[in-house]
């Protein structure tokens, strides 16, 4: 697999940027270094993006996201005038499913709202993982899809496991596996990362595909990205009108 870089010059200023870093510590210094720097992702508090999510290879959404540290998100996939929300406020998810018939707001089980809770980090897992309560350790590396990936395993506070595979020259994510207990049984999904642009100095992707065994394959391409625009708690939280509801 090689990785795309988005429009503009994507320079480096490591020293040993071909290098193959060996430690730990070493890969998660220069990924940072990488994504831009401690200092302009600190500087990052929200991320809206707005793009295309296709899926099954055949129903194309318009999609928006919202994230705000450190740790909310919510998504909206809209089609035919119905748009599903999935959110996470830092404690509870809840979404609205117009597609299944369900348009009031409900509450998500914890263990179907855990795909919400790890995604919510707006630069990832490795950036600020100790903080959070993370460990992670260096597996060496591996194949993909022809590109000898430096390989992370990082073990989340709530027990999720996430690997993660840097590419070796510029030490971007280009790819995740997510190994997730849901009612018992281990769901894993796949996501590929590519065609990294720069939103507020910081390098994020904007092609995502992801593939969830029994759920099928998802394509999503960011189109429009903002960093630190407005976004209030409420968007999170689940909606006071329905607040009763569902306890």
């Amino acid at each position: 697999m090689s990785i795309r870089l988005g429009s503009g010059l994507f320079v480096l200023m490591l020293a040993s940027a071909g290098a193959h870093a060996t430690s730990l510590d070493e890969l998660l210094a220069k990924n940072l270094a990488a994504r831009g720097g401690a200092d302009k992702v600190a500087v990052i508090k929200t991320l809206k993006t707005e793009g295309k999510l296709l899926f099954g290879g055949q129903f194309e959404l318009r999609l928006a996201q919202y994230q705000k540290a450190p740790d909310s998100v919510r998504s909206e996939a809209s089609i035919q005038g119905l748009t599903a929300v999935q959110a996470w406020d830092g404690k509870e998810a809840w979404q609205i499913s117009p597609f299944q018939g369900r348009k009031d707001p409900e509450r998500m089980s914890a263990d179907d709202a855990k795909s919400l809770a790890d995604d919510a980090p707006i630069a990832g897992q490795l950036i600020g993982a100790h903080e959070r309560g993370s460990k992670i350790e260096y597996l060496g590396t591996e194949d993909v899809d022809g590109t000898d990936a430096h390989k992370l395993k990082v073990t989340l506070k709530n027990g999720d496991v996430e690997y993660v595979y840097l590419d070796p020259d510029h030490f971007l994510e280009i790819r995740t596996v997510a190994q997730r207990s849901v009612r018992g049984t281990q769901v894993e999904s796949v996501t590929d990362y590519g065609d990294y642009e720069q939103v507020a100095g910081v390098y994020f992707p904007f092609s995502i595909a992801t593939e969830t065994k029994g759920d099928g394959r998802s394509q999503t391409t960011i189109e429009h990205a903002e960093a630190n625009a407005p976004i209030d708690d409420s968007q999170f939280a689940f909606p006071a009108a329905h607040a009763g509801a569902g306890k």
